[in-house]
């Protein structure tokens, strides 16, 4: 389903006239889909340090491969690694994968209530995982369970487009901190304004300043 983005939340991030000049010169328009945060995890994992177009096939690959009228965390547990691997994915992802699967198990995450938890809650749980880390359930929040201030700060494309517009040239904590109160001014729209930092990425605007 694609949605645009409420007045209220565009009226708020142009307080910023930097954002204003991002929200001006970007488009940007929601695309929300059904919420399955298990199957959000594998596909995740499944496209880590990969390109779009090569994570797309092996993704695809990898899904088809299993039977969709089946459980699809158990056909995951009872393949090998090689099994998992002739689909394309690393030894290691292959393992991740499974530890995605017996952790859902083990805590019964299947049936859960996301909208329940908070973002820390959500954060804490599924880092527990090998092979889960902070920015993949950062992506989780933002794109599977629309949570609308999530600041995602490891993203690469998200620093450097903050240091950029804001002309930060402090180094290491500093930085972060400085980009922290850059985003403080977007609160409780965080998510919509890193939306905008990933468009402005291969925009006109984004390389003229």
């Amino acid at each position: 389903m694609i949605t645009n983005i409420r007045p209220e939340i565009i009226s708020h991030l142009k307080r910023d006239k930097i954002m204003a000049n991002l929200v001006d010169n970007c488009t940007l328009t929601i695309h929300k889909t059904p919420i399955n945060v298990f199957d959000d995890l594998i596909r995740s994992i499944v496209s880590q340090q990969l390109s779009t177009a090569a994570a797309a096939t092996i993704y695809g690959r990898f899904i088809h491969a299993l039977d969709q009228s089946q459980s699809v965390p158990e056909q995951i547990l009872a393949k090998t690694p090689d099994e998992l691997r002739s689909f394309g994915l690393s030894y290691q992802k292959a393992n991740y994968l499974q530890n995605v699967v017996r952790h859902f198990d083990e805590f019964k995450l299947y049936d859960t209530d996301w909208h329940t938890l908070t973002d820390d809650a959500i954060i804490a749980e599924l880092t527990k995982i090998k092979g889960v880390g902070k920015w993949t359930v950062e992506m989780i929040l933002m794109f599977s369970l629309n949570r609308e201030d999530v600041l995602p700060l490891d993203d690469l494309i998200i620093r450097n487009n903050i240091i950029k517009l804001y002309n930060i040239t402090s180094e290491k904590k500093e930085q972060l901190n400085e980009m922290f109160s850059v985003a403080e001014k977007w609160r409780p729209f965080r998510t919509y304004a890193c939306r905008y930092l990933w468009a402005a990425k291969d925009s006109q605007f984004i390389n003229k300043n």
